[in-house]
């Protein structure tokens, strides 16, 4: 049981968890402490039973209709009487509401409120995670009305008030599979000062232009908060009209849009910006891949094709690197990790699992993105207006301790101070980079980090090295880009934006909630002024804010969901195979390895570690054995073979495979007979713990003797076995 007070969990045992659900609210009082030195619990009172379905697969075993809850955390299942299991099939997956609440001594009752479909049915894993979490994935009928009454393309009257860029060269470069199209660039050369650089020009999609505050399709857009983004589907936050038609800057067509234009000077410093509503026309939709051919070979046949565009693509890619020598200076963090890509057929099944490569192209364009954002920030934070932030806050102090201990243990001979900078962090990652391990020390500078989350309150951007960053490139799939837009427009024409009355916070705001009011804050070196309690309007703004983060990280578990789904799936096809791999983390349980070749992790549990005790050290994010001393810590490489998959708890098992360890071995071992032909039994291993002197002796005869065939191995097994119980009194 989570603590509102942000203290230890408290510990339910089976009993009492019979009559409560996962999701409920409840009054507990400690009893005692368990075993393990857990605070143990006993339920006082149910304040809370959230209206929430419950998916599972539709079972009819002894007479008796059931559903187990897809969710293991249920803990029970569900009892469906006879005549409310409605069209529902055996074994298909349904969703369930409740008649009748579990009881001590009673199983819940619940009636067949949808039925989704077989297991195995294509997209069924997103149909499932959408409602387990809470997505919203249907548009009211106010907001559908609404969408279908707003025209189809730009209309004369539109364009009013707005500054005529249709003859600016603005092109859009997104990934292939790209269907809304948020944001187009264009660059030249210009004087700033007395010096040379450049004119980098950023439009966004206008979507505040056609999405009023407070209206259907605002509402639905604020509930959703983030468009969601599963394989081969997005659970888009705006109706598709707008999404990929009106708001998509798509290629040779008039759309409406919100610039930011820049000056930006040789060494990449922001020299002057300004915002205004603009009318543009798209010159060309292109590609990362092909932006990326054509910055590599000018003459080249893809730059043949756009020979028209070439120019400006390199007056991008000079932007760029005059604002990366600016990230640097700054002390910006940029870790290379390793992101991936799921492949999937028609089918909905996983072709294969690939690493996402980021190309120059893809750097150009998130270069120009975050240069837009800070101008956002900079123009809200100057003009004193009410906004949201996106707000990166550095490392807790306990993080700090773990970072400093695992840097030690890695040989890494920089560290952090107390007080770290970015550039601290960014020291260490090229300090590494050339290492084989870099990954996995990247990685845990990443995990010492705070989540970003949006707030009204700007304290900077840790990771990025900004004093004031937001998000205003993304209005089509982020609602806090929306609203960057409408206070920039409020701003610009000399009013005030207020937020709207919004839909009550939900589940994920809460839970955010919770944990934003546990975190213990790192003391600053900046004296900080003395807290005022915040006005109603930057309540209202605070409360946007987490309803915002809380929401992004929904959709992120949700997307998670889906593809650890899907991993599990695929790896169902590959038991008892073996693949080499890489500790991703160490636990007390065990340790996660991530396969290098598919770029799935799994658990080997502490049990298949080997026949000693293994302790975790914190410090150094390790498990070492006592006996052997053998370590396993992050970047450690190992081989091993999928022992277990469970699809329902989206879960991967993995056992380890020693080294020089064939198939007919373990199968001998599996047998209970060693690889050298030893019988695996109590005596044998008895006579391992007590390190018997004659061990030696016989490891040498056995390699003099040469390889053994298994047949032989086993012959010479049992023949010892025999003469060891030759002479042996029997057994009374």
């Amino acid at each position: 049981m989570q603590r509102d007070d942000g203290e230890a969990d408290i510990y339910l045992p089976p009993n009492e968890m019979r009559a409560v659900l996962h999701k409920d609210r409840v009054k507990a009082r400690i009893v005692r402490q368990d075993r393990r030195g857990r605070p143990e619990g006993r339920v006082v009172e149910i304040v809370d039973r959230p209206e929430q379905p419950i998916i599972g697969r539709l079972l009819h075993e002894g007479g008796v209709w059931l559903v187990a809850p897809e969710d293991k955390r249920y803990g029970q299942d569900v009892l469906i009487p006879k005549g409310a299991t409605g069209p529902a099939k055996v074994g298909q997956v349904v969703v369930v509401q409740l008649t009748e609440p579990p009881a001590l001594f009673g199983q819940p009752v619940g009636r067949v409120k949808e039925v989704l479909g077989e297991i195995d049915d294509p997209g069924m894993e997103i149909e499932i995670a959408v409602r387990k979490y809470g997505v919203p994935h249907e548009f009211s009928e106010a907001g559908m009305a609404e969408a279908k009454a707003i025209p189809d393309k730009v209309r004369p009257s539109d364009k009013k008030g707005r500054v005529d860029l249709t003859d600016v060269p603005l092109v859009t470069i997104d990934g292939e599979d790209a269907r809304d199209f948020d944001d187009a660039v264009y660059c030249e050369p210009a004087k700033v000062g007395r010096g040379k650089g450049w004119r980098l020009l950023v439009a966004i999609a206008d979507v505040s232009a056609y999405v009023q505050t407070g209206s259907p399709i605002d509402i639905d857009a604020y509930d959703r908060a983030t468009s969601v983004y599963f394989p081969r589907r997005v659970i888009p936050m705006l109706p598709e009209k707008l999404s990929n038609g009106l708001c998509s800057l798509n290629p040779e067509v008039e759309r409406l849009c919100m610039v930011c234009d820049m000056l930006v000077a040789a060494d990449g410093e922001m020299y002057a910006y300004q915002f205004y509503p603009a009318v543009m026309f798209s010159h060309a939709r292109f590609t990362y891949t092909e932006v990326a051919a054509i910055l590599g070979n000018t003459r080249g046949p893809e730059a043949a094709k756009r020979k028209e565009r070439v120019k400006d693509l390199l007056n991008l890619s000079d932007v760029y690197k005059a604002l990366l020598k600016q990230r640097s200076r700054r002390g910006a963090v940029d870790f290379e990790t390793t992101e991936t890509q799921i492949v999937c057929d028609d089918a909905g099944r996983i072709e294969k699992i690939v690493p996402r490569t980021r190309n120059e192209a893809h750097k150009i364009i998130e270069e120009a993105m975050l240069a837009a954002n800070v101008c956002s920030a900079d123009f809200i934070n100057e003009s004193k207006h009410p906004g949201l932030y996106r707000v990166h806050e550095g490392p807790t102090p306990e993080k700090k301790e773990v970072l400093r201990g695992y840097l030690k243990a890695m040989g890494v001979g920089l560290s952090i101070t107390d007080d770290p900078k970015p550039g601290e962090f960014q020291a260490i990652a090229e300090a590494t980079k050339d290492r084989p391990d870099s990954q996995q020390i990247h990685t845990m500078l990443l995990r010492s980090m705070s989540q970003a989350i949006y707030t009204p309150i700007n304290s900077g951007h840790f990771g990025l090295a900004y004093e004031a960053y937001t998000h205003f490139t993304s209005p089509i799939r982020r609602y806090p880009d929306l609203l960057v837009h409408r206070v920039i427009k409020a701003i610009l024409g000399k009013t005030k934006y207020t937020l709207p009355m919004l839909p009550t916070p939900g589940e994920a705001h809460a839970k955010l909630a919770k944990r934003l009011a546990s975190r213990v804050k790192a003391p600053t070196q900046k004296p900080q002024k003395a807290v005022v309690a915040p006005t109603k309007e930057v309540q209202a703004w605070q409360a946007a804010g987490l309803h915002c983060s809380a929401n992004e990280r929904r959709a992120d578990e949700a997307s998670r969901d889906v593809e650890a789904w899907l991993k599990c799936k695929y790896m169902r096809e590959h038991l008892g195979e073996e693949y080499g791999g890489v500790v991703s983390s160490a636990t007390t349980f065990g340790i996660f390895v991530t396969l290098d070749a598919m770029y799935v992790e799994g658990l080997v549990h502490i049990t298949e570690l080997g026949g000693e005790y293994f302790k975790f050290d914190e410090m150094r994010q390790e498990l070492r054995g006592e006996r052997t001393g053998i370590r396993y810590a992050i970047g450690t490489r190992v081989r091993v073979q999928v022992s277990r998959v469970d699809l329902d708890g989206r879960k991967i098992d993995f056992r380890l495979v020693r080294e020089g360890e064939d198939l007919t071995a373990r199968a001998m071992k599996d047998k209970g007979v060693s690889s050298g032909g030893a019988p695996t039994k109590a005596s044998a291993k008895r006579g391992a713990r007590g390190k018997s002197a004659d061990s030696v002796p016989v490891a040498a005869e056995r390699m003099e003797a040469g390889p053994q065939s298994a047949m032989q191995a086993f012959k010479s097994a049992v023949k010892k076995a025999a003469n060891k119980m030759k002479g042996r009194k029997p057994r009374r």
